[in-house]
């Protein structure tokens, strides 16, 4: 069993809180601490961006956030030496890397995979790898023992979600809206008719991300979904509360998971 079907096994139908920091934004030291702040004031599992030159699926926060870390010089080893760092002290923790197919494809799906596992990895979501082509990848993630997440868009066909529902691990990342990382118009009520599509299909826990802001919103998408997803309303706390990150982030988290 994965740690993340573990974490969501350990909630025993409550809600599980997912927040998302991109590795080394605004360095790779505060990125650890992040990691630990947010797991000590309820995250159930850890979301970790891989920064990118071209984040298409992603608004200006991210994008800023993303900037920053290549700034850093952080690759993709850097992630994975970050997640070997952070098992030192937390072997329970669920840690998804969430990204783009370039830097994968570059190291080669196999050693990534292998690499992956190794550092304590637990699942991989590829925001530009659709299920047509994504065969290769996933097969090697599961040969590691890794969970290949699937993100799910409001325009998604009921032919697809079957299909991702055969391939997919871990959890399903329902994307709540058209549009990038963000948005902000967040409709509970044609979310919860999508996912009660999407149930029909997918027989693992359903996360639900974009434009979950704040407490309330947190609290109405958690009445319908497994999960909540929060990126760049934690990453804007980053941005906005330099050399107290932690700390903001932290009761930031706090809040949230109250919420759902």
């Amino acid at each position: 069993m994965s740690r993340i079907q573990q974490a969501f096994d350990a909630l025993g139908g409550k809600k599980a809180l997912i927040p998302y920091i991109t590795v080394g934004d605004p360095d790779i030291n505060t990125t650890l601490a992040l990691m630990h702040s947010m797991v000590e004031n309820g995250a159930d599992i850890i979301e970790l961006g891989v920064p990118f030159s071209d984040p298409m699926a992603d608004g200006p926060t991210i994008q800023r956030a993303a900037e920053r870390a290549l700034a850093n010089k952080v690759s993709l080893k850097d992630v994975l030496a970050m997640v070997s760092t952070f098992r030192q002290k937390n072997t329970v923790t669920p840690v998804v890397l969430m990204g783009y197919l370039n830097p994968i494809h570059k190291m080669g799906y196999a050693e990534f995979a292998r690499a992956a596992s190794e550092s304590g990895v637990d699942g991989v979501l590829t925001v530009d790898s659709p299920v047509e082509t994504i065969t290769t990848l996933r097969d090697a993630l599961a040969q590691n023992g890794l969970d290949c997440i699937f993100l799910v868009a409001p325009t998604t066909s009921e032919e697809r979600m079957a299909q991702i529902g055969r391939l997919a691990s871990g959890f399903v990342y329902y994307v709540s809206l058209k549009g990038v990382t963000g948005s902000t118009k967040l409709d509970t009520d044609e979310v919860a008719a999508k996912i009660t599509v999407l149930r029909r299909y997918i027989n693992i826990p359903i996360g639900v991300g974009f434009g979950i802001s704040d407490e309330e919103s947190a609290r109405k998408v958690a009445a319908v979904a497994d999960a909540v997803i929060i990126g760049s309303r934690i990453v804007k706390e980053i941005e906005q509360n330099p050399g107290k990150e932690a700390e903001s982030v932290g009761a930031l988290v706090r809040n949230l998971k109250a919420a759902i």
